[in-house]
């Protein structure tokens, strides 16, 4: 029975995957962080590693190389997944020697025939049985850099691999024109962490949720409470967003910055984070609107870099 190792900080996403795949017959694995990850990895020697690449602890491009280059288990597939794939994604798992990249949210069915598909690069046919090989030493995994596989990665936020700096005026954040080029951070800083500063928003007081959601509605990262009910309200909100922006293209008027909808019990605020991707953020008190739209406003040019 083919082995998978699932790698995702969502428990949500785990359990979607898991589901697919049990009913095909193959052995699921879960991981809920890099560490547990590289656990499992040298404990069970996975036949193929489904990982989502934003994570609070490494990014799934440093497990896929951490696999890719290990002596023995180097030739396992890894099929990154991923709330965005655009030319900066698909080159940085290109450079970590990915097998695949699939975006999320995505349907069963196509989720079994990538596997499918990778499976097999292995010389493994579904139901073969391959013994595994002794778990690998992290800890003394930096002790020679080239018998040895690389050491692990700090648990640090992920620094993009770049080709060029770009810098980016807090102004071009504020207002996107219609065409904006990613927004990549300058040689040598770290790009910040996507969970933190989605926390220091659901910190402020009034706040009970923020949510990330792409262009399409799948839930990217999200803090604060009522997280299931993130995933639904993602959804809909894109629906929303797609609408209200076919009356600033009929009018001309570009593409949708923000969005304030005001209920019975709170507030909604949508706001624009680059072109790929939108910020919810619940208020349980309207006062405090003025400030919250203030400090997602600072906190825009940081998180467009995190995404």
């Amino acid at each position: 029975m083919p082995k998978v190792l699932v790698v995702d900080d969502s428990l949500s996403v785990r359990k979607v995957v898991q589901r697919a795949l049990e009913s095909k017959r193959i052995e699921v694995l879960s991981a809920a962080s890099g560490g547990e990850a590289l656990e499992q990895i040298g404990r069970e020697a996975p036949d193929l590693i489904v990982c989502d690449v934003i994570m609070p602890d490494m990014d799934g491009y440093q497990i896929c190389d951490f696999v890719k280059k290990h002596p023995t288990l180097g030739r396992t597939p890894v099929l990154l997944i991923s709330g965005i794939v655009n030319s900066t994604v698909l080159e940085r798992a290109a450079k970590v020697r990915s097998d695949d990249v699939m975006r999320k949210p995505f349907a069963a069915d196509e989720l079994l025939h990538r596997i499918e598909s990778l499976l097999p690069a292995q010389g493994r046919p579904p139901g073969a049985v391959v013994a595994a090989p002794a778990p690998i030493p992290l800890a003394t995994a930096a002790t020679s850099p080239v018998a040895a596989p690389p050491p692990l990665p700090e648990r640090r936020s992920p620094t993009p691999v770049l080709e060029r700096p770009v810098p980016v005026p807090e102004q071009a954040v504020a207002v996107v024109p219609p065409v904006v080029p990613p927004v990549v951070p300058l040689v040598g800083q770290t790009a910040p962490d996507l969970k933190s500063l989605l926390v220091s928003v659901a910190e402020l007081p009034g706040v009970s949720l923020t949510a990330l959601i792409d262009r399409e509605g799948a839930l990217m990262e999200a803090a604060g409470g009522l997280l299931p009910e993130a995933e639904l309200a993602g959804a809909l909100a894109a629906c929303l967003i797609e609408s209200t922006e076919g009356v600033g293209g009929a009018l001309a008027q570009g593409r949708l910055q923000s969005l304030i909808l005001e209920y019975d019990s709170g507030v909604v605020l949508l706001n624009a984070v680059g072109v790929d991707a939108m910020l919810a953020v619940v208020l349980g008190d309207p006062a405090v609107l003025g400030k919250v739209r203030y400090h997602v406003k600072k906190a825009l040019p940081d998180l467009v870099r995190a995404v």
